[in-house]
């Protein structure tokens, strides 16, 4: 008897219990993708394990102040003169200035004119009187055979210079001149030195006075005595080479 009343008390309370669950949520023991929860939901697991998802802002933009804050604040390290030294770059500075200056204010009319002539500093001319030698013959016309102011050739200008300056008597004529001269490069070339061209294709047969800085004066064909330079296109594709005439007298040979 008892064991009949037992099975059905089993299945009263087995009913009973049904009617008073709540509905389940049953949830999968995967974590939820954030993407599909919106901000501030939070994804449930079984055993009451929950997480809420974090939502990551989107970096704003930076803006031109803040990098150039950021700039700022790099370790540039300058290390400036010391004082003494300035002091001394200074003074040099200001000195060369004076020095050049007092070289321009000082310098007669011929250096000023030669300095433009050969394009070159006051300091760097030749020797005043090589200067003022040539100078009294500037401008003057081209002559063939001439030897005077009123018209000279190249050989008899650089003739001329010689006797006045030098005490020396070249010869007369360029081919002569170059022959007795003591041949250097062209990087030898000093202020007096004689440079010497082959402007007919027959060897020698011109001749000028080098200066300085490239530049040498002579009794142009075309424009009588005046400054070329040793590197203009028609004079260095002519040039034929460069003497210095030892300082003693010469026997002219024309």
């Amino acid at each position: 008897m008892v064991r009949k009343i037992i099975p059905a008390v089993a299945f009263v309370l087995l009913l009973s219990s049904c009617s008073t669950f709540k509905p389940l949520n049953f949830t999968s023991n995967k974590q939820v993708s954030s993407s599909s929860l919106a901000p501030g939901s939070t994804a449930k697991f079984i055993d009451n394990i929950s997480v809420t998802p974090q939502v990551t802002a989107a970096p704003s933009p930076v803006s031109k102040q803040e990098v150039k804050e950021t700039t700022r604040g790099l370790n540039i390290v300058e290390t400036p003169v010391p004082k003494q030294e300035m002091s001394e770059i200074e003074a040099i500075l200001a000195n060369g200035s004076r020095a050049l200056t007092k070289n321009v204010e000082s310098a007669s009319s011929v250096q000023l004119k030669y300095a433009v002539l050969m394009n070159t500093e006051v300091e760097n001319l030749p020797s005043t009187e090589l200067l003022k030698t040539v100078d009294e013959w500037y401008g003057v016309r081209y002559r063939t055979g001439g030897n005077s102011k009123s018209g000279v050739d190249c050989s008899g200008f650089t003739v001329a210079v010689y006797a006045a300056l030098y005490g020396i008597n070249l010869p007369r004529v360029s081919r002569d001149q170059y022959r007795i001269s003591q041949k250097l490069s062209i990087t030898e070339l000093q202020e007096g030195d004689l440079v010497f061209f082959n402007t007919n294709g027959s060897g020698v047969s011109h001749v000028g006075i080098y200066l300085g800085n490239s530049k040498f004066i002579h009794a142009s064909v075309s424009r009588g005595i005046m400054v070329n330079g040793l590197y203009e296109t028609y004079y260095s594709k002519r040039y034929y080479g460069a003497g210095r005439i030892e300082n003693k007298p010469m026997v002219s040979t024309y």
